[in-house]
């Protein structure tokens, strides 16, 4: 989530052209020697005039014999990614060298022949086993850059300081206790990196480094720098973040060349004043910190291009934030803003914006959301209208079955005192309860039938900012099933909604004694504590391994496939430790204690219960979007909306309403747009086909949904057979239709046209219906075809959610015969795979299967698994739901093809794995994780195979590294490209 911090663009380049990315010089003569299966290397003849040479990645252990005395000329020598435990003999012989790269190796002993070279002015020997340096190093005049980090230095020798013409030092992680002495004696050093080491203060004397253009501190110990630390009048880049520093220096406004500084992950509870003195600064990060406020004067920092202030305690900006017209990056997700200033607009160069997980009230959060652009129109808008407020709040009834939602609506919405019984919902149920005429508070309350027929179309109603009931048959309820009718709604909605506001009711309690539902609702209130606490406690436990892996080296995360996230960067093990952070800090809000009512004739505790209700939807604190502010012409266009009683209307009808409201074309989109995100209509702006149409009529969309999602032959049947004009179908092919649908999923469009017969008028009303449930993914045309139907060619459409069979055979059913293909045989398998250990979102198995299908081809289905072809390669998705509480639910995506084309394997399944994040990047508050199966397991038939971390997929191969030893078994070695993919996804896919 927080990711970005580490693109510091500026410092970055500096870094990567100071230390990272030192390049050959063009004009020199360059020789690049290689090895195959650690065969000894041999010189070439005449090579005197060689002057540059890479011997890097081949795992030498000695050098060729000879390279001393033929290689007279030598003045670069790269021996990076060896196996060399000491620097080789034949170096010190080199007497002309000027760059000497001796990085990831093992070299524990470094010799004081390193005296011998003279001229060395570039030394790189980072990622080594090297404890102390020798005290010749300080007779290396001519040396200007060093790279010396990833080691386990201590100390430096009295002799380092002897180093005046050193320039660039890296001494990144190592174990330095305390800031080196003779560091200080260097007055030509312009760039220093000690990050990663436990320094914890500074000296008073680092003031000597008057040249000191950039200097990185992070994750250190620091808690204060001294003041003399103002003197470094040259200083550029400053990196601190991940410190325990509290305030800044007061003289720190001296360093007025500074440019960027990242204070970032401190214990800052107070936005540090000294910093607006620096008018030239240009990268500000201030991220995770404890800060409350943005001072006014934040304006006076006119050239600043980045502002970072995410995961603070922010309530409001100040007006003058609108100034920074520099401003390119601006990132404020996770703090306590509600209301953004004015002009918000002029910010228009702002290319990265997060504003999540912030109160926001104006403009609403749906229109921050969409971005700048919007925020302007809206802002724009609310200027030339009235405002309008209008309170109306969500309310969501869920549960079982027979649990009483259908009832329980009943009492609230009307008035009469004898409520008539009324059959259970069959299937998804809006009404409007205006619950105060005084202060126009109206619920719109949605019905969510506990049929498990509806739960794949549920979760579409399920949004934030709603206000949730939990509905128990208190009659029914039993302890030992608690999760069934309590906990598993609770883990639902948590991952759906985090942070969602839930109010536990009880009903029957007309059929309990006094004594029994006391017992219920105190076991059902220790239970939701006793889970709670269970899932903060794994959620904490991961944070922990996160921080652990955190603190080692990323080299001993890279050394062995033993290591905990074996091979995970750091960038995304705070992405995920970011993740975890969410899920944590986003519990649902959980409103004590049960409440119980009986909707019988007395009604007990009915009205309490409406009383309850609109006390809850007018806190503040819990629902702050009640009460939010609206341009009245937005408000007008909502209304122009439903008025109009057909499924949809087009673009233009939609742009006419639209004037009527006093809205131009122009200022319509973002009027859309919110109303689209706010759940009051569907607008797809994004879809080529249907963002001509806007879908205003919601009541008549859950009617066609709940046609689909019945599972009931009776009333599919009765549907059918009250036309007359059924095209000469007969009641036998009606009930084939009919069972094939039950079974397999499968429908004819000319038979879904009958049955959305009192929804549709025209075939295009059809057409348009059936993208829609496309879009929506909830089926899939399996057969679509690209003119007018030839011979009466019939369309077939597949719902996934009605699969019975357990292979995939279904299409079969349609032409009559089978023609399944065999086990695939895998020669070398690539498996993916989700696990999911709280919740498998309910759904999610069927709308994949509808998202992959513009992906693959000869596709054939089962109730938990696909078969198909991407190209000529063969893949397959699985879901194998848990067996008991103690395993989890997973998903598998799995293709194979023989080592030398692995690459055709992965390009077959990475386009269904990023398929599968889009989906899951709709439950905000999921807990997943991500694995890449070991092929070598895979091949033997082992039932628990070894697992690498999903966030490998992200990154890119390591460099020098071909293969990966397999920890459940010590002697096999896994090719590196069976498990990381030639070209890395754009985000990893265990994160969000």
């Amino acid at each position: 989530m927080d990711g970005k911090e580490n693109k510091l663009k500026t410092a970055r380049l500096w870094r990567d052209a100071a230390l990272r990315s030192r390049k050959l010089r063009s004009n020199l003569r360059q020789l690049t020697l290689s090895t195959h299966n650690n065969q000894k290397i041999t010189l070439p003849e005449n090579i005197n005039e060689i002057e540059a040479l890479n011997l890097g990645n081949n795992s030498l252990q000695e050098l060729p014999e000879g390279l001393g005395a033929a290689l007279i000329n030598l003045h670069i020598l790269i021996l990076r990614r060896n196996k060399f435990a000491s620097i080789p003999l034949p170096v010190f012989q080199l007497g002309h060298l000027t760059e000497l790269d001796l990085s990831h190796n093992c070299i524990g002993n470094f010799s004081e022949e390193i005296g011998c070279l003279k001229n060395l002015k570039k030394l790189c020997i980072s990622h080594n086993k090297l404890t102390a340096l020798p005290s010749q190093i300080g007779t290396l005049q001519n040396l200007e850059e060093l790279d010396i980090s990833f080691n386990e230095l201590c100390q430096f020798p009295r002799s380092f300081g002897q180093l005046k013409k050193l320039r660039t030092l890296d001494a990144d992680h190592n174990k330095l206790a305390q800031f080196p002495q003779e560091i200080l004696l260097l007055s030509d050093l312009e760039e220093l990196d000690c990050s990663g080491n436990k320094i914890d203060c500074l000296p008073t004397g680092i003031m000597t480094l008057q040249s000191i253009k950039i200097l990185w501190l992070s994750s250190t110990k620091i808690s204060a720098l001294p003041e003399t630390f103002c003197d470094l009048k040259n200083l550029e880049s400053l990196m601190l973040d991940n410190n325990a520093l509290t305030a800044l220096p007061q003289p720190f406004g001296k360093l007025q060349r500074l440019k960027m500084i990242n204070i970032s992950s401190n214990f800052f509870e107070a936005f540090p004043l000294v910093i607006l003195e620096l008018v030239g600064l240009e990268e500000l990060y201030l991220s995770r910190n404890k800060l409350s406020f943005v001072p006014e004067e934040i304006g006076k920092l006119f050239m600043l291009a980045n502002l970072w202030l995410d995961n603070n305690k922010i309530t409001y900006l100040p007006d003058t934030i609108v100034e920074l017209g520099k401003l390119e990056e601006l990132v404020l997700q996770g703090n306590q803003i509600a209301i953004l200033p004015d002009n918000f607009g002029k910010l228009s160069r702002v290319n990265i914006w997060k504003i999540k997980d912030n109160p926001l009230i104006q403009p609403p959060y749906e229109v921050c959301m969409k971005g700048i652009p919007y925020i302007a129109a809206y802002q724009k808008e609310l200027a030339h209208s009235q405002p309008a407020v209008k309170p109306r709040l969500k309310l969501v009834l869920m549960g079982l079955k027979d649990a009483g939602k259908t009832k329980l609506r009943q009492c609230l919405v009307s008035k009469r005192q004898d409520i008539p019984a009324v059959p259970g919902n069959k299937g998804i149920d809006v009404t409007n309860w205006i619950a105060d005429v005084e202060r126009s508070l109206t619920f719109i309350v949605y019905d969510l039938s506990g049929d498990n027929n509806y739960d794949l179309i549920k979760p579409f109603f399920l949004s934030p900012g709603a206000l949730y009931i939990l509905v128990v048959n208190l009659k029914a309820y039993m302890s030992k099933h608690f999760y069934t009718y309590v906990g598993y709604f609770l883990h639902l909605l948590s991952a759906k909604v985090p942070h969602g506001v839930v109010c536990i009711v009880g009903t029957h309690m007309d059929l309990c004694s006094e004594m029994e539902i006391e017992e219920k609702c105190l076991d059902i209130h220790r239970q939701i504590a006793l889970q709670e606490k269970r899932d903060i406690r794994f959620l904490e436990g991961l944070a922990h391994k996160v921080d652990r892996a955190l603190g080692q080296d990323y080299d001993v995360r890279t050394s062995s496939p033993h290591a905990l996230f074996y091979g995970v960067s750091d960038k995304n093990l705070r992405r995920k430790k970011a993740q975890l952070q969410y899920l944590l800090n986003n519990r649902l809000q959980i409103l004590s204690p049960v409440f119980c009512v009986s909707c019988a004739k007395d009604l007990r505790n009915a009205q309490r219960l409406k009383e309850k209700l609109m006390s809850v939807a007018e806190h503040r604190e819990i629902f702050p979007n009640l009460h939010r502010v609206l341009p009245k012409s937005w408000q007008m266009l909502e209304e122009l909306h439903f008025k109009p009683q057909e499924l949809w209307v087009s673009w233009w009808d939609s742009a006419r309403l639209g004037l009527q409201a006093g809205l131009t074309e122009d200022r319509l989109q973002s009027a859309l747009s919110y109303l689209h995100e706010s759940g009051k209509l569907l607008y797809f702006e994004d879809s080529l086909t249907l963002k001509e149409y806007v879908f205003h009529n919601l009541s008549k969309l859950i009617d066609i949904l709940n046609v689909f999602f019945q599972r009931d032959a009776t009333m599919l049947l009765q549907k059918l057979l009250i036309h007359d004009d059924m095209d000469q179908l007969t009641a036998a092919q009606l009930h084939h239709y009919v069972e094939g649908f039950l079974l397999h999923g499968l429908l004819p469009s000319h038979v879904i046209k009958l049955l959305l017969k009192a929804h549709i008028k025209t075939q295009q009303d059809l057409h348009l219906i059936l993208e829609l449930l496309e879009k929506m993914g909830l089926c899939y045309c399996i057969n679509k075809l690209k003119s007018k139907p030839l011979n009466g060619a019939t369309v077939w459409y597949k719902f996934p959610w009605y699969v019975k069979n357990q292979t995939p055979h279904a299409e079969a059913w349609i032409n009559g015969s089978s023609n399944m293909s065999g086990h695939l045989f895998a020669v070398e398998q690539l498996q993916i795979e989700y696990n999911f250990p709280f919740l498998f979102p309910p759904g999610l198995f069927a709308r994949y299967s509808v998202q992959v299908n513009a992906h693959v081809v000869q596709r054939s289905d089962g109730k938990f698994q696909i078969f198909a072809y991407r190209g000529k390669v063969p893949v397959v998705v699985s879901y194998r739901p848990s067996q008991s509480g103690l395993q989890a639910d997973t998903l598998s995506i799995a293709s194979h093809a023989s080592l030398p084309n692995i690459w055709t394997a992965w390009q077959a399944i990475i386009p269904l794995v990023e398929e599968l994040n889009v989906l899951l990047q709709e439950w905000p508050g999921l807990y997943y994780t991500v694995h890449v199966l070991c092929s070598k397991c895979l091949k033997r038939g082992s039932p628990n195979p070894h697992t690498f971390p999903g966030e490998l997929l992200s990154q890119p191969r390591p460099e020098g590294v071909t293969e990966i030893i397999c920890p459940k078994n010590g002697s096999e070695r896994v090719n590196v490209a069976l498990v990381y993919p030639p070209t890395p996804t754009v985000v990893s896919p265990c994160l969000k």
